[in-house]
């Protein structure tokens, strides 16, 4: 399988303002917005496009049970520059920075429509944990 392109798509109560949160705080642009149904892409990676389609649209399905929440996760260079920006322009944050010991640097903030917007940088893993856990070399 060749895949020419990465994207996802969620439901949105309001699938222009959600692309609209996307090009603010994330640098989307829009390609299309149909009120129903915004397809969004990020400038910098093409092939990276995030849709949403309103949630009654008949072209949406019924949610499948047992999913209960969505997280779109951006791996950035500079994270705690996004996290400033971020927080300066008012975006909610759910899970203040942290730095993981398998070599992450990461945020979470409240996307549109309840969608979970995490951002990451990865750093260098501490090596006591790679090696508690069988990992690393």
């Amino acid at each position: 399988m060749h895949v020419q392109q990465i994207g996802v798509a969620y439901a949105a109560a309001d699938p222009t303002a959600a692309g609209a949160w996307l090009a603010e705080h994330l640098g989307f642009r829009t390609l299309v917005d149909l009120g129903w149904y915004v397809s969004t892409q990020h400038p910098d990676r093409e092939e990276v496009r995030v849709d949403f389609v309103r949630g009654d649209h008949a072209t949406w399905p019924a949610p499948a049970a047992g999913v209960g929440g969505a997280m779109l996760a951006l791996v950035v260079t500079d994270v705690d520059g996004q996290h400033a920006r971020m927080t300066a322009a008012g975006v909610t944050v759910l899970k203040e920075l942290v730095t993981e010991p398998w070599g992450q640097r990461r945020f979470q903030a409240a996307g549109p429509d309840g969608l979970v917007v995490e951002l990451v940088q990865p750093v260098e893993p501490d090596p006591a944990w790679m090696a508690a856990q069988g990992l690393g070399g």
